[in-house]
């Protein structure tokens, strides 16, 4: 049977954190010792409470369809989190709610692109900026930052890629895969140069909003620039605050008029958001006690410690401390040109990536799949012990390479791969 596909689903792939993770699977399947460090998902269960309020919402019927922009009751109280958590004013006309973040930056992009318009995307990226973007008919301009930037774009980088066409800049902090915080000066250097662009809108994601390990907690980019409200999105959600991942609930807060658009999109999509999902969502935004959040905080923060100092032993890999979010992005650009005892030559963080799930069960992500190379991304969403061991077994497996040059020494610089 012969499909014609559109060209717009020949610009996307599926997932790479998917495909890793589907890999990682097969090999145990078959008997293999696999420790999977692939996915972006808490390790926690939804607490109890949540669960509970989604069970009452069932026994009231709360069954059928919702406002297609969510119910007013979870708008308003996304209104009030903000409010409360980072006092910034948002009514229901400014919050859309939807299944999931992903859709939330979809529905965006659907609302604002024409074929051929913009977005810079900074790299490492999450791997769906990209692809929605091209879904939607727009170009990603991937703007390299690599460990010499700590991740993080530039005021000079973004100046530089601002163009005529450009509609959107994807900020994501703390980021996913590097674990990136920005700070008050570097937020502000960004708005500097935003603010000569007035066509220029900012999407910040900001999933990882409680995920964060700094000495302070992070500044907001409303905070910062908030004569830049009129032109921002911001995405958030339930999935990695309150470990709801498979709730599929996200949100977007944005000037009324791209919440409208947004709306319109959706209700040809989705018609709206799961309502019992909706109705558990609400009860974790409006639970007195909010300890669950600052525990789960407590953990990751420990674990990358952990994580770090186990990096820190291994010749050949190189980690910038985590800032936030759960996962650590480690530069393995030292192990490039060495040789597998089978004589295979390594010669990409894909061909690293094989060797620690062939040779010792460890299963991460290349970087390449996060529009940027030499690296490989684990996730530390994961417990101790498995976090421990992985770390011996990633060591274990560079030791058993033959290194093509002794381990470099000064900090090497980024390299864009292909999306």
């Amino acid at each position: 049977m012969t499909i014609h596909l559109s060209q717009r689903v020949q610009r996307v792939k599926l997932s790479a954190n998917a495909a890793a993770s589907a890999r990682a699977g097969a090999l145990a399947a078959q008997g293999r010792d696999v420790i999977s460090l692939t996915t972006g998902e808490p390790d926690f269960d939804t607490p109890e409470f949540i669960k509970q309020a989604a069970i009452a919402a069932l026994a009231r019927g709360e069954t059928k369809y919702t406002q297609t922009s969510g119910t007013a009751a979870l708008r308003t109280a996304i209104g009030t989190k903000y409010a409360r958590e980072n006092q910034l004013a948002f009514d229901s006309s400014e919050i859309i709610v939807s299944n999931g973040g992903k859709q939330v930056i979809h529905g965006a992009l659907a609302a604002t692109l024409d074929p051929g318009d913009e977005v810079i995307v900074p790299a490492p990226y999450w791997p769906s900026f990209p692809d929605i973007v091209r879904i939607n008919d727009g170009e990603p301009v991937i703007v390299p930052c690599g460990l010499e930037v700590q991740f993080k774009l530039t005021p000079e980088a973004l100046a530089a890629a601002i163009r005529p066409r450009t509609r959107w800049v994807i900020l994501n902090t703390p980021g996913n895969p590097s674990g990136a915080v920005y700070d008050r000066a570097e937020l502000a250097a960004l708005a500097a140069v935003l603010r000569q662009h007035p066509q220029v809108w900012i999407l910040l994601d900001e999933l990882y909003e409680h995920i964060w390990f700094t000495e302070q907690e992070p500044a907001h980019w409303l905070h910062v620039a908030p004569d830049l409200k009129e032109r921002t999105l911001l995405v958030n959600g339930a999935s990695k605050t309150y470990a709801m991942t498979g709730w599929r609930i996200g949100w977007g807060a944005a000037p009324a008029a791209l919440i409208h658009a947004m709306t319109a999109v959706q209700s040809q999509t989705t018609s709206g958001p799961n309502a019992i999902a909706q109705a558990a969502v609400l009860a974790a935004l409006e639970a007195k006690d909010q300890s669950f959040v600052s525990t789960a905080r407590s953990v990751y923060a420990r674990r990358a410690k952990a994580v770090t100092r186990g990096f820190d032993s291994i010749e050949g890999l190189q980690l910038q401390p985590p800032q936030g979010a759960f996962f650590a992005f480690v530069h393995c650009a030292d192990l490039l040109g060495s040789q597998r005892p089978d004589g295979v030559r390594i010669t990409s963080d894909k061909d690293v990536v094989d060797w620690l799930l062939e040779s010792e069960g460890v299963a991460a992500v290349d970087g390449a799949s996060f529009g940027l190379s030499p690296y490989f991304r684990i996730s530390i969403a994961a417990s101790d012990l498995a976090l421990e061991q992985a770390i011996l077994r990633i060591a274990r497996a560079v030791a058993g390479l033959r290194r093509a040059v002794p381990a470099a020494t000064s900090t090497p610089l980024a390299q864009e791969v292909p999306a």
